[in-house]
């Protein structure tokens, strides 16, 4: 049976939810193994953290060459993406988190809802380094993430491992 979760304080500065929620992330995925239902409950905390726009992932399906929707919070979404398309896309093919901080302005991003205006994708890697799928995060403002952001995210996806 999983511990509960003491909500983060809003008031607290982005580092500190940050540095509380990746705690609240290691219990979570230390009493679990199935990666979808550490992705969904992963995807539930930082909505409830930040509420953001859509916060997913998107799962590498070697058949298709395609990046595939997995667990979300928010509105509908796109549910197939192809290699090296969008930023989703992009950052599968160069293994890099992206920032976006008007996805407007951005040559190869992909509309799944016109409400988007900027967002980070950050690549999920297994124990082999191999990407295996992106957390894609949206928000309705522009220019909403910076480096603070993508370090903690990097280090929260890696909890996945």
């Amino acid at each position: 049976m999983q511990q509960a979760i003491s909500p983060i304080d809003p008031n607290a500065n982005k580092a500190e939810k940050y540095e509380l929620l990746i705690k609240q992330a290691e219990a979570i995925v230390s009493s679990e193994s199935d990666l979808i239902a550490n992705m969904a409950n992963l995807t539930a905390l930082l909505k409830d953290t930040f509420n953001w726009f859509w916060i997913g992932f998107y799962r590498v399906d070697t058949e298709s060459n395609q990046l595939v929707l997995g667990p979300f919070q928010g509105p509908l979404a796109c549910t197939r993406i192809n290699h090296g398309k969008g930023v989703c896309g992009e950052v599968w093919a160069t293994g890099e988190t992206q920032i976006v901080d008007d996805v407007n302005a951005h040559p190869n991003h992909i509309a799944c809802s016109s409400l988007s205006q900027s967002e980070i994708v950050i690549p999920v890697r297994n124990e082999a380094g191999k990407i295996i799928a992106v957390l894609d995060i949206d928000s309705d403002e522009l220019a909403t993430f910076d480096e603070v952001d993508g370090n903690y995210l990097e280090q929260f996806v890696e909890l996945l491992k």
